[in-house]
């Protein structure tokens, strides 16, 4: 099987003497290298700036540009090619400090073949070893990567993974990530580029719209024929829709399938002169590709299961908001306040979307109590027995569903007391979960605010003195205090917001 010139290590040989170009381009080429000359510095950079080269061999004397002003400009131009320095006896210790500027070794003139061939291979080899150890490297590191985004049931966090090991790990200067929209098109989900501290000099000015937007129809149609994608050079452009202001180096893009479908695709492109993507880095690409294509897939489920979720939670919230027009907004009312307290509280988003569920539930077992609970007058000793039961009622219907299970204890406790005198357990102090003092509270304040059948509305100022009376008895007296004390900044925000707030 014969190697394409694209595998093959490429060797630049630069001397101002044609005789040695052309001896050394024969040999090297005979070893099966991609051989080119320049007859100095100043040319052997054209060349440099035109291709990619993995070893340059430079004679230190040279008109317009000699060889260690050539290996200063190639630690720009070509920062992974390794140099090679020819000399002849009477500069040996000028040789010697290149190697200190970062040549890899240096070649006596005159020169034999076989020493100068020996020298390619020892240094190519060396460089292949390095290669080898930071593939490694980078399997190991984005081997954990994939095992995060395999464990994460956000979108947004699987994404971010996705671009930051596109920039970080395979070191591109613009990743993209496509996701289909569900309509049979596909649309830029994420666009990444590195924070401008870690650009290459080269790039640190410019801004997104500098490197082009991408062709989705050119990447739908390779991958309906096609699983891999490595360009380089101008070869990449045909993917491009707005051609880049910079000449694209190289373009990695792999696919995102479940199954046969095609979710979107992710591509990274470089733009720093020298660096090329290879095979392996596609490679490794794909891994994570092929993790983020599940997790996706995962988190997209995940999301239209909240959204039941969350349309399940409404539809019973409303329906114990129906049973009778005293009660009507009571549940949704309920979870505001549970919500503004929880966060005052310092409770996380995760934590305070709990309790905003669970105030909304919280008198869901009210369904099962069969009387008029919002007759005029008090409520009959066998009618508040009856009442009672409610909470109970909530947890049993609650308990079947397994996704409703953390809003349980809101449910079920929420008539619980800081003094153990509360029902249905007679729970104390600290045993009574903080979601269900929160509720608590909340719960009584717009009760105390809201008309009932058997009383109007109490003004504001009343309910939060009851509140701060029972502090201590009824309620957590962190928990009333905290609400007390933010209730008046609280109130003028909503107001401010247009919204209705007790008098």
């Amino acid at each position: 099987m014969t190697t394409s010139n694209e595998e093959r290590p490429r060797v630049l040989i630069v001397d101002d003497e044609k005789f040695i170009r052309d001896i050394l381009a024969d040999f090297l080429g005979m070893e099966g290298y991609v051989v080119r000359t320049a007859e100095d510095g100043q040319a052997a950079l054209g060349e440099l700036n035109h291709a990619h080269y993995d070893l340059v061999i430079s004679d230190l004397k040279m008109p317009r540009m000699g060889g260690i002003e050539l290996l200063e400009a190639i630690g720009t131009a070509a920062p992974n090619a390794l140099t090679v320095i020819m000399t002849g006896f009477g500069t040996v210790e000028t040789a010697i400090d290149a190697m200190k500027r970062g040549a890899y070794d240096y070649i006596l003139k005159p020169f034999k073949v076989e020493e100068v061939i020996h020298v390619v291979q020892r240094g190519l080899e060396k460089q292949r070893l390095a290669a080898e150890n930071l593939r490694l490297k980078e399997a190991l590191s984005l081997y954990k990567v994939s095992e995060a985004i395999a464990a994460s049931l956000s979108l947004e966090e699987v994404l971010a993974t996705v671009g930051d090991t596109a920039i970080h790990e395979i070191h591109g200067d613009l990743a993209s990530t496509f996701l289909d929209d569900g309509e049979g098109s596909h649309y830029e989900r994420q666009r990444l580029l590195p924070p401008k501290h870690l650009r290459s000099a080269s790039l640190r000015d410019f801004s997104d719209s500098t490197f082009g937007s991408f062709s989705k129809r050119a990447f739908v149609d390779h991958f309906a024929q096609d699983s891999t994608l490595l360009e380089q050079g101008p070869k990449a452009l045909r993917f491009f829709e707005t051609e880049p202001e910079l000449p694209v180096q190289s373009l990695i893009a792999v696919p995102l399938r479940m199954k046969q479908r095609l979710l979107g695709w992710i591509g990274v492109v470089s733009f720093t002169k020298g660096k090329r993507f290879d095979e392996g880095q596609r490679k490794m690409l794909s891994i994570v590709a092929s993790r983020a294509a599940a997790a996706i897939e995962n988190a997209r489920l995940y999301e239209d299961l909240r959204a039941t979720f969350q349309q399940t939670i409404e539809g019973l919230a409303k329906a114990i908001d129906k049973m009778d027009r005293y009660t009507s907004g009571h549940s949704d009312r309920v979870a505001t306040y549970a919500m503004y307290l929880a966060t005052r509280l310092g409770l996380s988003p995760e934590q305070i979307e709990i309790v905003r569920q669970s105030a909304l539930m919280h008198d869901i077992g009210k369904i099962g109590c069969v009387l008029n609970l919002n007759k005029p007058g008090k409520l009959t000793q066998d009618e508040y027995e009856a009442f009672k039961r409610h909470p109970g009622y909530g947890r049993d219907i609650l308990e079947p569903i397994r996704f409703l299970h953390p809003l349980i204890p809101g449910v079920h406790l929420h008539h619980e007391r800081w003094d153990g005198r509360g029902y249905p357990l007679g729970l104390k102090g600290h045993d009574v979960p903080l979601m269900a003092r929160i509720i608590a509270v909340a719960d009584t304040y717009d009760a105390m605010t809201s008309d009932r059948a058997y009383r109007r509305a109490l003004p504001h100022e009343v309910a939060v003195s009851e509140i701060e009376r029972c502090s201590g008895t009824q309620f957590d007296p962190e928990v009333s205090h905290n609400f007390c004390e933010g209730l008046d900044e609280y109130r003028e925000q909503e107001i401010a917001k247009g919204n209705k707030v007790p008098e």
